[in-house]
């Protein structure tokens, strides 16, 4: 997208049609518009959608006085009158393009050109501090900065750190910065001169505090520039294995396998959807209003699902899976007692036998933790092929190939499931086969690949036994979307599997 928008510098305009304004694609061109056209139907449906695309765009940082509204007229059927529309809106329409082809609509045409010829310049960059004056400010309901500023947030440190993180907009582009994400060098010299930039100017702004607390305040500015904002902190502690936002006011974490809330927060809605957009775009990932849902990795293999409204009901939900920096071998169990020697001296040699493995489990018990330890036990001589659908797997071995699932982009189009992969792997003449979690009809493929030659494979499977597991096995073949008899699914898998391993969490954590 830069070398795009560097190819097109020299042109008076550029006209971007944006169905999804906050796709990744199309995110630069939003940032730097001169203008943002909104177009909506004059009817009660689409005044509706009108106004909740302005509260996104508010939320976004697109400020109000870049916004502008077209009517486009395709049925007289439930037409709102302009008036109408523009007490609802609160703004004046710039253009109204009429139902007919005759004159009347080249002359509308015309007019929106010559309105749109004379819109003058606006600064570039993100405007990380939108104004909320206006008819369609964000509204202060229990997720917004009211019940921020009437709790225990400091109102002045709050307003104090946006002064100095507009100052910065100005000197430096803070949009460059998705693009560095994964890429630790460049990553740490932009952090680093960001950091001289937010020290001079906390400096010349006279904060009034310690030095230990000026110095926090710099970490703050830098965190939320160029990092995940108030969960830098969280991220930062070692013993932090998951990390759960609830919206932008509530953030638990789970230590030592028990869950504890945390006094950090997110000062909006807004700053939360950014941060999870500053972890999606480098991969190539989206989240919106037509894919509300989104999988995602940090670059240290932390697993990111995050979900937005409409679906989740009370706002902006993420959560975090953490993997340590030093990764837990088969010795750390048994020092911890979670598995005794022998139990593990006996998967070391059904692994090195080539063993089909099931490692089973509830949410949070460990089953990718015990299945990176599983794959230590393979010989360092095999070629090893990994699937999963976002990579967390940390093998140790030389020879290892890994595939990543791919959500269908903008379009609905170019997705990639586990069982396309799956299929994908078995032409890439594997010893082994790892699946990171098998949930869906990919379970028949891997299957047939057990009992045609493909034996020593390992995968996880969500379930409450040894029992569910095969139970689950067996309704996932089922959704494969072949008729075929129980009795025949059956002495499939009894014929690839070898062995089922089940991992549950203590009351304990």
């Amino acid at each position: 997208v830069e070398g795009i928008l560097g190819t097109l510098a020299g042109l008076d305009a550029i006209i971007v049609d944006a169905p999804q304004p906050f796709a990744a694609a199309v995110r630069p061109f939003m940032l730097r518009a001169r203008r943002v056209f909104v177009v909506l139907e004059p009817t009660l449906l689409g005044v509706a959608a009108a106004q909740a695309l302005l509260a996104d765009l508010q939320r976004f940082g697109v400020p109000a006085n870049r916004i502008d509204l077209i009517t486009n007229t395709r049925s007289e059927n439930g037409a709102v009158a302009r008036s109408e529309v523009e007490r609802a809106l609160g703004s004046k329409l710039v253009a109204e393009v009429p139902l007919s082809t005759n004159r009347a609509y080249a002359k509308s045409i015309t007019a929106l050109q010559n309105y749109i010829q004379s819109v003058p310049s606006t600064p570039d960059g993100l405007m990380l501090q939108p104004s909320v004056a206006g008819p369609y400010a964000p509204s202060t309901n229990g997720n917004g900065v009211a019940k921020a500023v009437a709790g225990s947030v400091d109102v002045k440190r709050q307003a104090f750190k946006a002064e100095v993180h507009s100052a910065l907009i100005r000197q430096f582009d803070l949009a460059t910065a998705g693009s560095v994400q994964g890429d630790a060098a460049k990553l740490a010299e932009l952090r680093s001169r960001v950091e001289e930039i937010a020290a001079r100017l906390v400096s010349e702004r006279e904060f009034a505090g310690s030095a230990e607390d000026l110095a926090d305040l710099r970490r703050e500015i830098v965190d939320e520039a160029l990092g995940l904002g108030p969960l830098e902190d969280l991220l930062r502690d070692p013993d932090v294995t998951e990390v759960m936002v609830n919206g932008p006011e509530t953030i638990y974490v789970e230590r030592f396998g028990k869950i504890e809330h945390t006094a950090k927060r997110f000062s909006d809605d807004r700053q939360l959807r950014l941060i999870i957009e500053r972890i999606i775009t480098p991969l190539g990932r989206r989240i919106d209003e037509a894919s509300p849902m989104v999988d995602a990795r940090l670059p240290d293999g932390s697993r990111v699902n995050a979900i937005i409204d409409p679906i989740a009901i009370d706002g902006t939900a993420m959560t975090i899976r953490r993997f340590g920096q030093k990764r837990l071998t088969a010795d750390d169990l048994i020092k911890i007692g979670a598995a005794p020697a022998p139990m593990l001296d006996f998967l070391r040699a059904c692994v090195q036998a080539r063993l089909n493995c099931v490692v089973s489990g509830g949410t949070g018990s460990g089953k990718t933790t015990f299945l990176n330890i599983l794959s230590s036990f393979l010989p360092d001589r095999e070629r090893i092929v990994t699937i999963e659908d976002a990579a967390e797997l940390m093998l140790n071995q030389s020879h290892v190939i890994r595939l990543e699932a791919r959500p269908p982009n903008i379009e609905g189009s170019g997705e990639i499931r586990i069982r396309d992969l799956f299929r994908n792997a078995l032409r890439m003449r594997p010893d082994r086969i790892i699946i990171g979690e098998c949930r869906g009809p990919e379970a028949l493929d891997m299957l047939q690949a057990m009992n045609t030659g493909h034996d020593g494979s390992l995968t996880t499977i969500h379930a409450n036994s040894q029992r569910d597991a095969i139970s689950r096995i067996e309704t996932m073949v089922l959704m494969a979307g072949f008729d075929l008899p129980i009795r025949a699914i059956r002495e499939q898998v009894a014929s690839a599997l070898d062995l089922v391993v089940h991992t549950s969490r203590l009351r304990d954590g």
